[in-house]
């Protein structure tokens, strides 16, 4: 049995479908790399999400805690109890 060469057109097309395989490829690559992009994108806006919301659950949780409110005044608003002497150290 004797084996034929390829033909012209044989070759051709054959040469097309790989061009056109290759540029599928990277086409799937560049939806990869910019899907990927976007998900690390909204993972990070879930987790600051996540965070915003367990503040503002111990916020309801313990809206009405005194000890909290004393924390929250001593801390980020700077008051003091009545009688109470700051010392400041340089």
């Amino acid at each position: 049995m004797k084996l034929r060469r390829a033909g012209i057109i044989t070759k051709l097309v054959v040469l097309v479908l790989v061009v056109f395989g290759i540029v599928n490829l990277v086409g799937l690559w560049q939806r990869t790399a910019t899907a990927r992009l976007a998900q690390s994108a909204i993972i990070e806006e879930i987790e600051e999400l996540e965070r915003t919301n367990a503040e503002l659950e111990f916020d309801l949780r313990y809206y009405n805690d005194l000890s909290v409110i004393e924390g929250i005044a001593r801390s980020e608003l700077g008051l003091v109890m009545p009688g109470e002497v700051i010392l400041v150290q340089d």
